[in-house]
């Protein structure tokens, strides 16, 4: 049975295009077998009913194909196009969504155009086309090609079972099989023991393909798996402010296997973040709290390892900076999954699932789709913002807030440009006068104890001391992040 492609557009706009499309599929003879396409044109004028009732197709599509370009086309009485009520149709019923956008000049596109490109481009990868052909050679067939491929219709061996020719057992680190054996058993019941022999083990973890080491069982247990795999290296980058501006205080670009790489940017993270020191009345070894918990930073580095497209020449790449933690993975999420979805309850749809595997068993994970859920809570527990979820282009973004003024709630709060100055200000020290504002942002004095006093209203700063030795400090000490700034303000943190 044939699965339906719903395209959506600006009809008139891209009449050519949309003809182009359902000929090419129509025509193909692969796609001729397992698509049918889906044009509001296409039905008799009798049958032509309102805009709006045609998201029931949209429902019963496999495939939504969404085209963009300089129109935005009718609204409804509240403003929205036929072409946004599909696209925001399709992704709550998690259809399968493609999208193409047609030129690179977005100068000359409708505002509102604009803005649901943008929407579009942070849920889904950019793919963009300049002629017809263009775009049915180079945009559509591979991805029509990706999603049979997706659906298991067509098959291909996965990357990760891909065997590495030439590459015997002598590539493998014995010891880190050893030191994996051991805690799987401990910790999940496996039923091989530690000094089972390193081929056994790998056959059983299902890593060999005719006896030869697969890409997935380099990248666990190899010795020096970049030698193979170069782009598995992880960056990560720690900047004093919130842009990334150089030079680069610290920039480690970190090698090894799967584990260790996930050890080695967490513990690089961590080593940048405020910490507290409790009193030892739990035990004999004093508690410390991150103001980022450890459990949320680590599970964001462990999904972007286990979840990347390694098919991909980008690295992860972690970056610190004064208001924030940010983790790039190249790839997207799956099709059925959304950054708003992945923020309610939903199943585990793992990218590699021999990878996804090992490090179940190995503890890194649950495999239970709960991973995301438990970092919101713990950001939560900690006073801290939700996370952001964001797919731009080929790479998938989570951040992780260190304080509460994200620029949402910057704008939220409406404070002026000279404020938002004298936030940034208390990232890197913990103390401001009226006359370092006044310095820092170009004013008068009055206008400075107006911006100031408005900030204490607001509940963001307080006033200490009189006189020359007043001064103002931020209200809740937590967004003072001490490794970011002087000695004494990690001090002050218990660093």
């Amino acid at each position: 049975m044939k699965q339906q492609i719903f395209l959506s557009s600006v009809q008139k706009e891209l009449a050519t295009e949309r003809r182009a499309i359902r000929d090419f599929i129509r025509g193909d003879a692969l796609f001729g077998q397992y698509f049918d396409v889906f044009l509001f044109e296409d039905l008799p004028a009798a049958d032509r009913r309102a805009d709006e009732t045609y998201l029931d197709e949209v429902s019963a599509s496999a495939i939504y194909l969404g085209l963009f370009a300089n129109d935005y086309g009718s609204t409804d009485d509240k403003g929205i196009s036929p072409t946004e009520h599909e696209f925001d149709h399709a992704t709550d019923d998690s259809i399968y969504r493609l999208a193409f956008i047609k030129g690179s000049d977005d100068s000359r596109r409708a505002p509102a155009m604009k803005k649901l490109i943008d929407k579009v481009s942070h849920q889904l990868r950019r793919r963009r086309f300049e002629s017809t052909e263009e775009l049915l050679r180079d945009r559509i067939y591979p991805s029509l090609i990706e999603f049979l491929r997706w659906k298991g219709i067509l098959r291909s061996v996965a990357f990760e079972r891909e065997p590495i020719p030439d590459l015997d057992l002598s590539a493998v680190d014995e010891k880190k099989v050893r030191w994996f054996l051991k805690r799987a058993r401990e910790g999940r019941g496996y039923p091989l023991a530690a000094d089972t022999p390193v081929s056994e083990a790998l056959a059983h973890l299902d890593l060999l393909s005719d006896d030869q080491l697969t890409q997935s069982a380099v990248l666990l247990f190899g010795k020096k798996p970049q030698s193979w795999l170069p782009a598995s290296e992880v960056k990560c980058l720690h900047f004093h402010g919130t842009e990334p501006v150089k030079p680069i205080p610290d920039y480690q670009v970190f090698k090894g296997n799967l584990f260790e790489l996930i050890d080695q940017a967490a513990d690089f993270v961590m080593a940048k973040l405020a910490r507290q020191v409790g009193v030892r009345d739990t035990g004999p070894a004093n508690t410390v709290t991150y103001e980022i918990p450890k459990a949320a930073v680590a599970e964001i580095i462990i999904n972007a390892l286990a979840h990347r497209d390694y098919l991909s020449d980008a690295s992860v790449q972690v970056y610190v900076f004064a208001d924030r933690v940010a983790v790039w993975n190249p790839g997207e999420l799956p099709p059925t999954l959304t950054p708003a979805k992945l923020k309610k309850a939903h199943s585990s749809v793992p990218r590699n699932k021999r990878l996804c595997e090992a490090l179940f068993l190995a503890n890194y994970i649950d495999k239970a789709g709960t991973g995301v859920l438990d970092v919101l809570d713990q950001c939560k527990s900690a006073g801290l913002p939700e996370p952001d979820f964001t797919q731009d282009g080929d790479q998938f973004i989570v951040t992780l807030w260190r304080d509460t003024f994200t620029p949402a709630r910057l704008d939220q709060l409406g404070l002026n440009e000279r404020q938002k100055a004298a936030i940034a200000h208390f990232r890197r020290k913990p103390e401001l006068t009226n006359a370092e504002y006044q310095s820092l942002v170009g004013v008068s004095r009055a206008t400075a104890k107006r911006d100031l006093d408005e900030m204490i209203k607001l509940g963001i700063l307080v006033l200490a001391g009189a006189g020359r030795s007043a001064h103002y400090r931020l209200a809740d000490k937590r967004l003072i992040n001490g490794p970011n700034g002087s000695p004494g303000e990690a001090a002050e943190n218990g660093s």
